[in-house]
Order: C-alpha cells, then structure tokens, then sequence
C-alpha cells in the first residue's frame, strides 16, 4: 500500500495548487478552480472504470459497478477554508477513488460511489453542507440565498436539477475517511481512530448595528461603537466556554463599517461557532449568547440582529459499522481507538439516510485548516490496508 499511499499524497497536494488566490489554497463552493479539481479527479474515476457526473449541487459523483446494485458511498469535501492545508476533506476523496482503484477484480458484491461534496465549510454564503445536504434530499426549493443558485448557474449547472442529486434508494451505507484535525492521536502514538460520534455545531451570524461618527469628535460616552459592542460580546462568549466542560465556542470572522481608523465603527457583523457532544449543552449555552448579546446592544443604545445559520443535532455513527470498522482495524494489525469528533463532516448529514462510520487518519502536529496541514505516508497506507477490509466486511 505504500505505493499507493505516495500517488494519494501526491494527488491531494497537486490539487492544493488549484485555488482561488495564488500562492495559497482556497477553494470555495464552485469557485473556478474546482473545475480544475474536477477535471483532475475525473480522469482518474473514467480510467479505472468509473461512471462520473457532477450533480446540480456541484458534487462530483464517480460510481463503479451496477446501477441497480447495492451500494457504499464513500465521500468527504473537496472545498476548503481561506488559506487552507492539502488533506482536510480532499484525502477522503481521493483515497476512495484509490480505493476503487486498489479493489479492483476483487470488488465485493456491491456498487461503490465516491463522491466529493461540493461545500462543507461554508465558506462562500456562510453555509455548510450544501453538497450532502443536496444529496440528502434537504435543499430543494429551500437554497439558502439568492448568490447559492446563481453560483450553480453560474457554474453551468440547473438548480431545478437538485432533486436528481438525491442519494440513490440502493445505497447501504456510507463511508468517509477524514484527517482528525486535532492532537489526539498523535499524543497517543497512534495512526488512525474509529469515531463513535460527531458533535453538535450551531452557527449564527450576530450584528451590532450602532451609528458611525468622527473619531475625533464623538466624546466616547456618547458613542455608539458596534465593535466596541462585539469585543465586550466576544469575551462574553470566551470566558462561557471556558467555564463549561467540553464546550467549544468561536467567534472567527469579524466584519466593521466602515472600517476606517478614524471612523467609529457603525455596523459589526461576527460569526458564532459552537459545539458541544450534549446538544442540550450546546442549545443552553447558544441562548446565553444571543441573550447577552441582545443586553450589551441594549446598554450601549443600538441595535442587535442574531440569525441562525446551522442546528445540527450530535450525531453518533452507526454501531453496527463502527464494529465492522473495528474488525477491520484489528485485522491490518493496528491499535483500536475510539474516540468523538469535535469538527463538523459530511457524515452527520449522510447519516439521517444510510448508516455512517468514519475514519480518522492522524494529523501531525495536530495541525488542520493550516497550510503546515499534512498526513504521514505510513498512516495512509495503514488506513488503505483498513478501509478495503471495511469495504469486504460490509
């Protein structure tokens, strides 16, 4: 597996250098460079047999076998966040058009579809899980904003099509193999992990709307300074999370207007990241946010918007899967872990369809989201030698 272990690598990073900003990787929901990413991906599928298409929601879908067999899907992402790492979402991708590849002959006795989603970061509009939730069926006649259905057009794509991207009645089970993204295995010694569940993730967009004024003038007790509103707000949200037992909750895109050094500041939108394994945890946690949030814009004298962009309930992985994932694990000789996702996957959307389990492959350093991001060539063997054992178990 070695060898086939290097060409993933190598695949993953050669499609890092399509992107949308030179000399850095961003690839966001059909930006121009996935069609680079597509065309590369494609050859590969049509070489080893496989039947490709790109849905309605941009999803590169390669299928081996019959249409009317049952069938495994195997997918991840293929979009990424700004100045992104090669791995996280596109190994997942790649390594389950290598494994179709490595099956070869010996392909059970079922269909396999590898598909690589099109928006799992949310980048673009500010919403997740556009591809999965195209394929779970979920989007139609609800995109979410105007700028998503233009972006398919756009792309040369019918929204009107989105129906035909759902997952076939013959589809079994799904699979995704993903970089962990975090320190875990690597404190631990260890390649790979086995994911009992995904937790829950809320995120909201929060809008401090004061009044824009001269820098120099405007004394600062009759100031109505919107960033002012969110820095007071954003160490509210840190020092709850901080209190509360494996809570995450992040405040990571700021936006002010005008943004000019001598202008106070008249409008600060932000964006809310939480998650929590206890979706009642995580619901409590978010309405102390919005609450709070609503009383600072109320002190200072201005007002406050809080729109909900995502509730994705904690989603475990299917128990039956995960036993077949473990066996697998323990046949290729590596140790067994079993261990919760902190980051959000297309495998929690997949997994209100079809049974889900997922794989971790060690991330060194703990780095993702990162241009550092990387994987170890041993590791991906080891989680190549794994998943085709999964693939014959199931």
């Amino acid at each position: 597996m070695t060898e086939l272990a290097e060409r993933v690598i190598g695949c993953c990073r050669r499609l890092a250098t399509y992107s949308e900003e030179a000399g850095r990787t961003t690839r966001t929901f059909l930006s121009p460079p996935m069609r680079d990413v597509h065309g590369t991906l494609r050859e590969w599928m049509e070489r080893i047999g496989m039947r490709v298409r790109v849905d309605a929601a941009g999803n590169l879908r390669g299928l081996y076998g019959a249409d009317d067999a049952r069938r495994l899907i195997i997918g991840s992402h293929l979009d990424t966040v700004p100045d992104a790492g090669a791995f996280d979402g596109v190994l997942g991708v790649v390594m389950g058009v290598a494994l179709v590849e490595a099956l070869g002959s010996g392909r059970p006795g079922l269909s396999i579809e590898v598909i690589g989603f099109s928006e799992e970061e949310g980048v673009r509009f500010g919403v997740p899980f556009i591809g999965s939730r195209a394929v779970a069926g979920t989007l139609d006649g609800e995109l979410p904003g105007r700028g998503v259905a233009d972006a398919i057009r756009a792309y040369g794509l019918d929204p009107a099509q989105l129906p035909a991207a759902r997952l076939s009645p013959r589809a079994v089970a799904y699979f995704e193999i993903h970089i962990e993204q975090g320190p875990v295995l690597e404190s631990l010694d260890l390649p790979l992990g086995i994911v009992d569940a995904i937790v829950g993730q809320s995120r909201w967009t929060v809008t401090f709307t004061g009044r824009a004024n001269h820098a120099g003038t405007t004394p600062m007790h009759l100031r109505r300074d919107a960033l002012a509103a969110a820095a007071e707000w954003i160490s509210f949200v840190e020092s709850y999370a901080r209190r509360a037992d494996g809570l995450v909750a992040t405040v990571g895109s700021v936006k002010v207007n005008p943004g000019a050094g001598n202008v106070v500041p008249g409008v600060a939108e932000l964006s809310l990241d939480v998650r929590h394994a206890s979706d009642e945890v995580r619901k409590v946690a978010v309405r102390a946010f919005e609450t709070r949030a609503r009383m600072i814009a109320s002190e200072r004298r201005m007002a406050c918007g809080c729109e909900e962009r995502l509730d994705q309930r904690a989603v475990p992985m299917d128990e039956t899967l995960r036993a077949k994932l473990e066996a697998a694990v323990r046949e290729a000789g590596c140790p067994v872990h079993h261990m919760t996702s902190g980051a959000g996957h297309d495998a929690m959307i997949l997994a209100a369809l079809v049974p889900a389990a997922m794989l971790f492959v060690r991330s060194p350093g703990g780095v993702s989201h990162h241009p550092d991001e990387t994987v170890l060539r041993d590791d991906v063997a080891r989680a190549l030698e794994c998943s085709l054992r999964f693939i014959r178990n199931v």
